[in-house]
C-alpha cells in the first residue's frame, strides 16, 4: 500500500534570509539616496533643511554603497538562482504584459504558468540594476571631477538629475504595488507566502515548489501499473 500523501502546505518558502537582507539593505540605501537627492535638487526642501554639505556627504556615501549588498549577495546560492530567473524573459512574460487581469487562477481559461517572478518584477529588476550602474558612473564624475573634461561633467549632471526623477517615479510605483499586494509584501518580510496567493499569481512556481516537496517527502511516482515490474509478472486475465 502507498503511504498517505501529506496535505498541501498552507505556506510556501519564497525568499531566504540572505535574499531578504539584500533587498532590505538595498532598498534603504536607495531611499536614503532619493531623500538626500530631493533635498539637494529641490530648492524649497534645501532651504528648509539646510546643512547642504552634510546632506551631500550622506548622499555620496549611500550612493557608492548601493552595489555592495548585491555584490555580497552573490555568495548566496539562492540569490544567484533568483538572478538567473530574473534574467530570463519567456513567451509567458510577454503574454502576462498584454493581459489586463494578470492573476493566474488554476483551472481558469488561459492559465499562464507564471514563474517565481512575473514580467513586471523582471523589468523592474533590470531597470534598477541599470539605474544603479548609471547613477554610480555619473556620480563618480561629479564627485571626482578633476580628471574629466567639462563636457563630460555637464553630461553627467544632466543624466544624473533626470534619472533621479525617473527613479523617484519608479520607486513610488514599486512601493504602491507592494502595499496593494499583501501576499508579495508578506513574502519579502517573512520569507514565505500563502499557497493560495502563490497559485493565483505564480502558478508555475507554486507547482514547481509542490513537486519539490513531494520529491523530498519520498512520494512514489504515478507510473501506471503497466509499467511496473510486479504488473508484468501477473498472468493475463487476472486483475
Amino acid at each position: 500500500m502507498r503511504p498517505p500523501r501529506d496535505p498541501a502546505p498552507a505556506w510556501l518558502a519564497r525568499f531566504t534570509r540572505a535574499e531578504r537582507s539584500i533587498h532590505h539593505v538595498t532598498g534603504l540605501l536607495m531611499l536614503a539616496c532619493l531623500a538626500t537627492a530631493a533635498l539637494l535638487y529641490f530648492p524649497a526642501l534645501s532651504t528648509v533643511v539646510g546643512r547642504r554639505e552634510l546632506v551631500k556627504t550622506v548622499h555620496v556615501w549611500c550612493g557608492f554603497a548601493l552595489p555592495v549588498p548585491i555584490v555580497l549577495g552573490l555568495l548566496s546560492r539562492a540569490f544567484r538562482a533568483d538572478l538567473g530567473r530574473l534574467n530570463r524573459f519567456t513567451p509567458h512574460d510577454w503574454e502576462w504584459l498584454k493581459r489586463r487581469d494578470r492573476r493566474a487562477v488554476r483551472g481558469g481559461r488561459g492559465v499562464l504558468p507564471v514563474g517565481k517572478f512575473n514580467a513586471g518584477q523582471k523589468l523592474n529588476a533590470a531597470f534598477t540594476a541599470g539605474a544603479i550602474l548609471v547613477m554610480l558612473g555619473t556620480g563618480e564624475l561629479l564627485t571626482f571631477p578633476d580628471p574629466w573634461p567639462d563636457r563630460w561633467r555637464t553630461g553627467a549632471t544632466f543624466v544624473h538629475d533626470w534619472l533621479f526623477l525617473v527613479i523617484l517615479v519608479v520607486t513610488a510605483g514599486h512601493l504602491w504595488e507592494a502595499m496593494r499586494d499583501r501576499g508579495a509584501l508578506t513574502g519579502m518580510l517573512t520569507g514565505r507566502v500563502d499557497r493560495d496567493w502563490a497559485v493565483r499569481h505564480h502558478a508555475g512556481w507554486a507547482d514547481a515548489e509542490e513537486a519539490e516537496v513531494d520529491t523530498v517527502q519520498g512520494e512514489p511516482d504515478e507510473t501506471p501499473d503497466e509499467g511496473r515490474p510486479e504488473f508484468a509478472k501477473r498472468r493475463p486475465g487476472i486483475s
